[in-house]
Order: C-alpha cells, then sequence, then structure tokens
C-alpha cells in the first residue's frame, strides 16, 4: 500500500512540475522540447508553444523567438507538439519538399496551413535542411528525375575540361550562349549542363565569367538596342 501511494505521489509530482523562472523576467527554452518555451514575469512561469512548425530559439534577439527549424540549433531539444498536417503542409508552418520524390525543384511555403507552391531556379533543387534552392550535388537529394545531358536547343558539356587563370580545374565552368547574349550556360560537375540568364539590362561576358553590361562585350553591345528597336 505504502509503495503504491509514492507511485501515485511521484506521477502527481511530475505531472504538476512547473518551470523555475530565472531572475530575469523573458521567455526561455524547454529543456526537451525545442518548440515549447515559457514566458517569465515576476517569477511566474507561463508555458507555450510557437506556431505547428516553427521552434524557439533562444539567441534570437526579436520579441517572437519562434523561427524555422533549419536557423536554429535546438540541440538535445529533440521533442516536437504533434503535427497539424494540412493538404501540402506537413506542419501548418514551413518550407516542404514535393510530396513526389522524383520532383527535386518545387518546394512549398507552408503559412498557416496554406501552401504556396514555388519552382526554383532552372537547374537547382531545394534543400529542405537550408529552405532554399541549391545546386543538385549540395541538395545531394534522392530519386530526383533523370538528369538529361543534352539541352533542348542542343547544348552539350564540352568534354575538355575549363581551366582558371590560376591553372585550376573549374568545378562548373560556365559557356556563353551561341545566338543569346543574355543567356549563358553552366556545366555543373563538369557534365551536365543548365541554361541561366543574366538580368535585364545585362549580357554575359565570357572572358570575365560574368554577366557584364554591353558595351564591355564585344557583339552585344547593341543587344538591348535591337529589341528596343523591334518593340
Amino acid at each position: 500500500m505504502t509503495k503504491n501511494l509514492i507511485i501515485v505521489f511521484f506521477i502527481i509530482g511530475a505531472t504538476n512540475a512547473v518551470f523555475t523562472c530565472p531572475k530575469k523576467d523573458g521567455q526561455y527554452e524547454d529543456p526537451v522540447q525545442c518548440d515549447k518555451y515559457y514566458d517569465c514575469e515576476d517569477g511566474i512561469a507561463t508555458e507555450k508553444l510557437c506556431p505547428d512548425g516553427l521552434v524557439f530559439d533562444p539567441l534570437n534577439r526579436k520579441i517572437n523567438k519562434c523561427d524555422q527549424p533549419f536557423n536554429v540549433d535546438c540541440g538535445d531539444r529533440t521533442e516536437l507538439q504533434p503535427p497539424q498536417p494540412n493538404k501540402k503542409c506537413p506542419r501548418k508552418n514551413g518550407f516542404f519538399p514535393h510530396p513526389d520524390n522524383s520532383i527535386c525543384d518545387v518546394f512549398y511555403n507552408c503559412i498557416d496551413g496554406e501552401s504556396v507552391e514555388i519552382t526554383c531556379t532552372t537547374g537547382l533543387h531545394f534543400d529542405e535542411y537550408s529552405g532554399i534552392c541549391v545546386w543538385p550535388d549540395s541538395a545531394n537529394r534522392q530519386g530526383c528525375g533523370a538528369v538529361n545531358k543534352t539541352l533542348k536547343d542542343g547544348f552539350e558539356c564540352p568534354k575538355e575540361q575549363q581551366i582558371d587563370d590560376r591553372g585550376q580545374v573549374v568545378d562548373h565552368p560556365k559557356y556563353a550562349h551561341p545566338e543569346d547574349c543574355q543567356k549563358f550556360y553552366v556545366c555543373l560537375n563538369g557534365d551536365t549542363p543548365r541554361e541561366q540568364g543574366c538580368s535585364d539590362g545585362t549580357v554575359y561576358n565570357e572572358d570575365q565569367q560574368r554577366c557584364d553590361v554591353p558595351e564591355n562585350v564585344p557583339g552585344c553591345e547593341d543587344w538591348y538596342k535591337t529589341d528596343e528597336k523591334k518593340a
């Protein structure tokens, strides 16, 4: 009988355990759950939860310290509240990859359960660990669609390696488009082509390996002037 009473009192004590506030008022993280925190005022702790999908960052100086998981180091605080999925959102808030593992360039920005579909720039894949679009070799996504080594216009990456001014092999060499001054190609790891484009008003400078003003690129000086005449 005495043993049973001890167990009951232990369970009650654990259930009613209260977070002890530090002397200074503020918001403090829960020791085990990353999306739970305590708002301490005059020594009294009020338990709170971040919106589903966000986690608490004690180092954040903003009033709202809940942020995307890829911006926060939760450490040993590995527990989370139960998810509240809705449509294409595994949780109500956050950035999530397309549910089809073969589609790596599309992701969803979920805000309070409402999703917005976003497509990465041509050639990039969504990286759920950083929340942004990156080169495929950086995203390291598994099951993505087959890599096309020939673009629609017939461009294939040259077999010869591109060497920089220091005599080093260029990992992702670039090549000018033969007909469009604003476009250029990037060969990922030297063999997977992706078409890219300079912003309006600039053209690709193959000598400098970057976008530049038209007057600095022989043959492209009048590129935009020609477009104005056509308009």
